[in-house]
């Protein structure tokens, strides 16, 4: 497992990695949240402090919840009552006040992740709506019997609104997903990629703007 260590204590950060080493689980760590908005997308679990140098710990987590549904456990000195209930309502999966027995951490790492992949879904290898067919191992996709020649991003966009056909997608979640970074740049660049989509598809309708949220398709 990949465990992003967001922690600016020097001393801290050793333990929890020792700890997470020690469990047989890669990490990484940071110790700034705006490293850890960049950093989330190749771990599975995130220790999340509240104290950063740079953002409220807090403000982290609500950001990465826009984007990601990955385990995320607050590992904190606030153990006032309303940090709690603040960390818990704004998404985080645990919350742990230090200090905290290592082997606490590493059981409660564990039973987080279970719930998760009990309740994850396998992604099927092609989706169907409607004309529109999209073959997400072969990176092909096509309307009727219409080849979509498609560049790389505009494929991807594509895939991500297919897989969530129904749902709104957010400009955060897709800029995270393409570009690694939801809160930076790259807007235009979206906009630019989704009047491409547009045209080579030629299903007028079929990408909806949910105005001020995001983009939507609709299951047919």
């Amino acid at each position: 497992m990949q465990v992003l260590i967001v922690e600016d204590d020097d001393a801290m950060a050793s333990a929890l990695s020792a700890a997470v080493a020690s469990a047989g689980h890669k990490h990484t760590r940071v110790s700034r949240g705006e490293d850890a908005l960049l950093a989330h997308r190749q771990h599975e679990v995130i220790l999340l402090d509240l104290g950063l140098p740079d953002l409220d710990g807090l403000d982290v987590l609500r950001k990465l919840r826009q984007v990601t549904q990955i385990p995320i456990l607050i590992l904190t000195a606030r153990d006032d009552e309303r940090s709690v209930v603040l960390g818990l309502r704004s998404g985080a999966d645990d919350y742990l006040v230090k200090p905290v027995k290592l082997v606490e951490l590493l059981a409660r790492i564990e039973a987080v992740t279970r719930r998760t992949n009990r309740s994850g879904q396998e992604t099927p290898h092609t989706i169907v709506l409607g004309e529109l067919e999209v073959d997400l191992h072969r990176r092909v996709a096509s309307v009727g019997q219409r080849h979509l020649a498609l560049t790389a991003t505009e494929f991807d966009l594509l895939s991500l609104l297919a897989r969530n056909a129904g749902s709104v997608v957010t400009r955060e979640q897709i800029l995270d997903a393409l570009w690694g970074d939801a809160f930076l740049a790259h807007s235009r660049s979206l906009d630019v990629h989704l009047t491409g989509l547009r045209s080579k598809l030629q299903l007028p309708g079929f990408i909806i703007n949910v105005r001020g949220v995001g983009y939507r398709v609709e299951q047919p």
